[in-house]
């Protein structure tokens, strides 16, 4: 369901908003918020809310791993996108799972009219990291349908 009022949103995200991404802010069109569910050092795995106000976006980016690796993306409010290059874009609802193997170029956000939260969980694997490209262009965001 698409929750475009932040009060409203903020009912449906069970999760919580967390505070201002600003790390990675960098990385991001529009405003994104991180609310860590697990403590690095004290869990195995990384877990994080992520939530993307309306138009954010994320930049095409790769998470690489020799083996194993990747994302895994559980939708939990709002609407948002996910997009493998080449590919289709998908629309994110809450329940929506996106597994991402690793060495996949991707981005994902919220839909220019809904908030949107998605638990992220970055797969272990070895010799792993993150590679940020560039950006979702307007042209291509606005032209999702």
């Amino acid at each position: 369901m698409k929750i475009s009022d932040e009060k409203q949103f903020e009912k449906e995200n069970v999760f919580g908003k967390g505070q201002p991404n600003d790390a990675f802010s960098q990385y991001f069109i529009g405003n994104s918020y991180l609310n860590p569910l697990t403590v690095p050092g004290k869990s195995p795995i990384f877990l994080a809310n992520v939530t993307f106000e309306p138009g954010c976006r994320n930049n095409w980016h790769i998470h690489h791993a020799k083996t194993g690796g990747g994302q895994i993306l559980i939708c939990t409010a709002g609407e948002g996108w996910y997009q493998e290059e080449g590919k289709k874009p998908q629309s994110l609802i809450p329940g929506t799972v996106i597994v991402i193997p690793a060495n996949v170029k991707h981005w994902h956000g919220a839909k220019k009219d809904s908030w949107f939260s998605h638990i992220a969980l970055d797969v272990p694997g070895e010799d792993s990291s993150n590679e940020w490209m560039e950006p979702v262009t307007d042209d291509e965001y606005n032209n999702l349908d």
